[in-house]
């Protein structure tokens, strides 16, 4: 029963992250109206920098793809954690009413983190 949950809510965390991934190279999402003015103004400074959507973009499909396949779900938790990280950092800074969802990204990636762990202790370990 806990892989079937933990399945679950890998694909949607998969999901939500590929889908915000094609979202920075199609722009198919309109812009909240009530968006705060200083999250506005970072995401016109993202935009003037060329190369830093695309990269960002990438990394959230690759990370939201691999996410959600069991065999590869701990590499996709390692390689999406900095993303998130920076979605956490400007969500706490600009726009705390999207922590919540945040928050819930954060447990699952920590829970598939934590499932996993014996899969990372090779990079630490001698």
């Amino acid at each position: 029963m806990k892989s079937k949950i933990l399945f679950v809510l890998c694909l949607l965390a998969g999901l939500m992250f590929v889908n915000a991934g094609l979202n920075k190279f199609f722009n198919y999402m309109p812009v909240p109206k009530e968006m705060p003015e200083k999250m506005v103004k970072v995401g016109t400074a993202f935009m003037e920098i060329g190369w830093l959507l695309p990269l960002v973009g990438t990394i959230e499909i690759l990370g939201g793809l691999l996410l959600i396949f069991a065999r590869t779900r701990a590499l996709g938790a390692i390689v999406i954690l900095p993303v998130l990280t920076g979605i956490l950092l400007a969500n706490i800074s600009m726009a705390p009413s999207g922590l919540p969802i945040v928050f819930a990204l954060i447990a699952i990636i920590l829970w598939v983190i934590i499932d996993n762990r014996e899969k990372y202790l090779p990079m630490i370990t001698k």
